[in-house]
């Protein structure tokens, strides 16, 4: 008597920060290069695991954003990994922004994640382990589904499928 192997992937949220310092370094190419940035001190940088943004003022900050946030999108990292705190006055009348980069799924998301699986009746098993959650089952076509209902739904996150196992 054999048993039912079980087949799994993992949902995982992983920023690429080699690919987030290309992004910053193209940004603060194309503001150098731009003439409303003229003698501009705007800038974005990473401080620990977070970017954060300065610039004279609010219009200056939305126009280095959109053209980060364009930067981020061609190289591939999704917009919802990132968490915008509000702007706040800084050093010599600038204004800056932290931007919060996601490293893992925190839990209260995780748990919906597991919570919508069940919900939805597949019979497979969600399992949150650290900042990842872990689906299993014996079935990779359920597999499938669960991960097409997965992208779907916004869980306002940034999730990818990682280690696909199947038997």
């Amino acid at each position: 008597m054999s048993m039912a192997k079980e087949n799994s992937f993992d949902i995982v949220s992983k920023t690429d920060y080699a690919e987030l310092t290309n992004a910053l370094n193209q940004t603060e190419k194309e503001i150098s290069q731009r003439f409303d940035f003229k003698g501009s001190k705007a800038a974005a940088v990473i401080r620990g695991k977070d970017l954060q943004l300065t610039a004279e003022d609010d219009t200056r900050l939305r126009n280095m954003n959109d053209i980060l946030q364009s930067k981020l999108v061609k190289r591939g990292i999704s917009l919802k990994a990132l968490e915008y705190e509000k702007v706040e006055p800084a050093a010599g009348g600038t204004v800056r922004q932290v931007v919060k980069v996601q490293q893992g799924i925190p839990i209260e998301k995780a748990k919906e994640v597991v919570r919508f699986i069940k919900d939805a009746k597949f019979k497979v098993q969600g399992s949150i382990q650290g900042e990842t959650v872990r689906v299993s089952g014996k079935d990779r076509d359920t597999l499938q589904d669960v991960m097409a209902a997965l992208k779907a739904k916004d869980f306002g996150i940034d999730m990818k499928f990682d280690n696909y196992r199947s038997n």
